[in-house]
């Protein structure tokens, strides 16, 4: 076996020319088997033992341990168990106990995404069926797929999966239905004495039948020419399997961002050892201190902050119509740069609906709600009359909303106002000649009321139109609606061109709409598709993916196979992009699971695809993803302004214990108080900061750069200003009131507290204040509120202020320590006032 271009399997005779580019005598010849009788058990035994069985390899599993190991390894994972420790040093068990539980639900998580491409590859397996009839030593016999070997004759009839790929022998009105390999929405005739061209896509090598696909009408025999892996759908597997989902944004941002905290505390905990002992310090109170001061100065409320933020988007997006299957997906929406989406059932609504119809006399017309002319009338019942679908008008399945060719005919008759069920019994069929690949038409013979009979046909434009009168005219049109990817169909009476039909799948109402507002928030869209070019060009056209500011060149990509579309993903992602795309079918789970975040479909989806994404959409509308954009921003923005916040306040500890023993302050704060002052502004309050609601231009700006960390240049003038801010003002009340001999610990204590907690309010997204119940519950305010209360108590209750080493101060004394504390905050609000752009965007 060989690989074709597109990474997809094909047998290697010596010519090196694939199955689907021979003759079915000289496949049969290549894999050594006469198609009467079939393989003899002993020869298929061997082959069985060469070729292995035919099914997708299951891969064991790493060991849980080496799962484990490799997320404990993860950057910021390292920086907090250093935390952990740092705090165990110090006696404080609750925030370790707390950092350990957050570290294990991270792995947890981590280890459970790691092994959900084994659930993909079972899923890939399952849609196999698991027997299948083939003639072994001249007589038929039902054997289990995974016991199908090349050479095997494979018989296919109605209703079957089929079980491996195969050159048909011989067929009989075969049509199997691929659209969960190629992504092609009609069902696809087969037969077996076509010849295809080399390079022939999987959709249009017309004398081959796949596995996993279904045949939907007619019956063939056919030679097995790839088993396994070596199998269309073994490739997806193949692919699936060897794609690991690439690191979130989130995850790249805070792996660079573990890195310069670790960096940034060991500087400062070195600088305040150095300082301490040459200044004379005992050396067990320096390295306490500093040990407290390491843990005040990393922001370890930051995975919770982050877990929760992604868990209560998540929720938001179930609220929407989507299923989040991976937390770190929500953030990576509100990153995404390129959306990839398919056509069928996502742009479009997934089913067939007559379009248009051109007659001799009204010419072309649009087939909307009744009265129709009646020469439109004409041309529908003629079709409605040959044609085997339902009178009422009912699916395939059985269902309103899904249609096939036929089905889209009776309806369309039905909305002229045509009473089809009489008709028919009004026109008995008398007799039929069903549809074929070859012949491309139907035919059938009815007797009129008069007790005449006629003769309706319909099919293919260049079948039926040569030699009847209008012919010309007929095919400009034929040939002009077939150029953006319509499907027609000529309808004759008696020899007497009628008129033609042509058919669309339906853009969805709210299509357009979403790719309008994923353009204003500046990210590029692109129909990527396994239907004809012109097809996706006509509905990328219709949504506004394709406009003067977008080329199809660029936007549309028609005819697109599994390997293609994992090369496409891979080609953008190097080009910068941050990629999601969407689909439903086998064809697309290896790209699903290649991008930075796979959106599946979950009404038409198969399970292959929902395994293999991050997203499943449950009402199929891409407006949902909009929805998941703006919630993705909303979880970076919270997380973004809490890292500000946190590392601004632990910036101000910092420079506040550095800085305080050369203006006289020889320990400006004990361990114990900095860490109460930790426990307060990075608890409850920065778990709060993580459901702040979004801000107003959340969906009217660029997605933010790829390359650009969490800290960007932005936030770290922000978090220094604020920083330097609170530091000099915490250090001002200190050595004034330490001038005048008065509590000035426990004053540097309280305005070091208040000051960063006024500086969450003021950091609070624009209009946060002036959204009302639309935004929930005002989690932020009360998470302050209920710590000014705890920070009160420090002072206040004599065991408390024992353990922290606090006293009791007067109302004066009081004004002094809180007043200034609002000032980095007051300062923070008046950038704002004078600057209508959000602060540090």
């Amino acid at each position: 076996m060989a690989l074709t271009n597109s990474g997809l399997p094909v047998a290697t005779p010596l010519d090196e020319r694939p199955a689907w580019a021979l003759s079915s005598a000289e496949v049969a010849g290549e894999q050594g088997v006469d198609p009467a009788r079939g393989l003899d058990p002993g020869t298929a035994a061997v082959r069985l033992e060469r070729d292995g069985p035919n099914e997708v390899p299951m891969h064991a599993p790493a060991p849980l341990w080496r799962s484990v190991v490799a997320q404990l390894r993860d950057t910021l994972v390292l920086v907090l168990l250093a935390a952990a420790v740092l705090t165990a040093l110090t006696g404080d068990t609750v925030d370790t106990a707390v950092i350990l539980l957050v570290v294990t639900i991270n792995t947890v998580v981590g280890v459970v995404q790691e092994r959900r491409a084994l659930s993909e590859v079972r899923a890939l397996d399952a849609l196999v069926a698991p027997t299948a009839r083939v003639t072994r030593d001249g007589a038929d016999s039902w054997i289990p797929t995974r016991e199908l070997v090349r050479g095997d004759v494979l018989q296919l009839a109605a209703g079957d999966v089929v079980g491996a790929d195969a050159r048909l022998m011989t067929s009989v009105q075969l049509e199997v239905d691929e659209a969960l390999l190629t992504g092609e929405s009609q069902p696809s005739s087969r037969d077996a004495t076509v010849i295809s061209a080399g390079p022939a896509t999987m959709a249009d090598r017309t004398g081959m039948v796949h596995a996993g696909s279904t045949v939907l009408a007619g019956s063939g025999t056919s030679v097995v020419v790839a088993t396994g892996t070596h199998t269309a759908i073994g490739q997806v597997a193949l692919l699936v399997t060897g794609h690991r989902s690439p690191l979130t944004p989130l995850q790249r941002r805070l792996t660079v961002l573990g890195r310069q905290i670790s960096l940034g505390v060991a500087v400062a905990c070195l600088l305040f050892i150095a300082s301490g002992l040459l200044r004379g310090q005992p050396w067990e109170t320096t390295l306490v201190a500093a040990v407290a001061l390491a843990v005040a100065a990393v922001p370890e409320s930051l995975p919770a902050v982050v877990t929760l933020a992604l868990s209560a988007g998540a929720s938001r997006m179930g609220r929407h119509g989507a299923v989040v299957r991976s937390l770190p997906a929500m953030e990576t929406l509100g990153s995404v740069t390129l959306l990839a989406t398919d056509k069928t059932g996502t742009l479009t609504e997934g089913a067939m609906r007559a379009d248009r119809v051109w007659t001799p006399t009204d010419g072309d017309l649009p087939l909307g709600d009744g009265p129709f002319p009646a020469a439109t009338r004409a041309v529908l019942s003629a079709a409605a009359l040959c044609n085997d679908a339902d009178a009422s008008g009912a699916g395939p399945d059985g269902a309103e909303g899904t249609a096939d060719t036929e089905t889209a005919l009776v309806r369309a008759a039905l909305a002229g106002g045509v009473d089809v069920a009489r008709l028919r019994r009004d026109s008995p069929r008398v007799s039929v000649e069903p549809f074929d690949a070859v012949t491309r038409r139907m035919s059938s013979v009815h007797r009129c009321p008069d007790g005449s009979a006629t003769v309706l046909a319909k099919g293919a434009p260049e079948v039926l139109l040569p030699g009847l009168v209008g012919s010309a005219a007929a095919q400009q049109v034929s040939d002009a609606w077939a150029a953006v990817g319509g499907r027609v169909l000529a309808v004759t009476a008696d020899g007497t061109l009628l008129g033609l039909v042509t058919f669309a799948d339906p853009v969805r109402p709210e299509a357009t709409a979403a790719v309008t507002a994923l353009h204003r928030a500046g990210i590029d869209v692109v129909l990527v598709s396994g239907d004809h070019v012109g097809t996706a060009i006509a509905v990328a056209g219709q949504v506004g993916i394709v406009d003067t500011d977008h080329p199809a060149a660029d936007r549309v990509f028609g005819r697109v196979e599994p390997a293609g579309k994992l090369d496409l993903v891979s080609r953008w992602q190097d080009a910068g992009h941050v990629v999601a795309m969407t689909g439903d079918g086998v064809n697309d789970a290896p790209a699903l699971r290649a991008a930075d975040i796979g959106v599946a479909m979950g009404q038409r989806g198969t399970e292959v695809a929902k395994e293999a994404a991050d997203l499943v959409l449950v009402r199929d509308s891409l407006d949902t993803v909009t929805a998941a954009v703006a919630e993705g921003r909303r979880v970076f923005d919270n997380v973004r302004r809490f890292v500000g916040y946190g590392l601004a306040g632990g910036l101000s500890e910092v420079l506040v214990m550095l800085t305080g023993p050369f203006l006289g302050l020889a320990l400006p704060l004990l361990p114990a108080q900095i860490l109460w002052i930790n426990l307060l502004t990075h608890g409850p309050v920065g778990v709060a900061m993580g459901g702040e609601p979004a801000a107003p231009d959340v969906l009217r700006r660029p997605p933010r750069n790829p390359a650009t960390g969490v800290l960007d240049r932005a936030l770290v003038v922000q978090l220094v200003r604020n920083g330097l801010v609170l530091a000099a003002v915490c250090l001002a009340v200190a050595v004034s009131s330490a001038a005048v001999d008065g509590p000035w610990q426990t004053q540097l204590f309280i305005t070091l507290a208040m000051g960063q907690l006024a500086l969450a309010l003021a950091l609070r997204p624009a209009g946060a204040w002036t959204t009302g119940r639309s935004a929930g519950v005002p989690w932020l305010p009360i998470a302050v509120a209920a710590n000014v209360v705890l920070l009160a108590a420090t002072v206040l209750l004599p065991g408390l202020s024992d353990l922290l080493s606090t006293e009791r101060i007067s109302l004066a004394e009081t004004a002094v320590a809180v007043g200034p504390a609002f000032f980095p905050a007051g300062l923070i609000l008046l950038i704002r006032a004078v600057s209508p752009r959000r602060d540090a965007e």
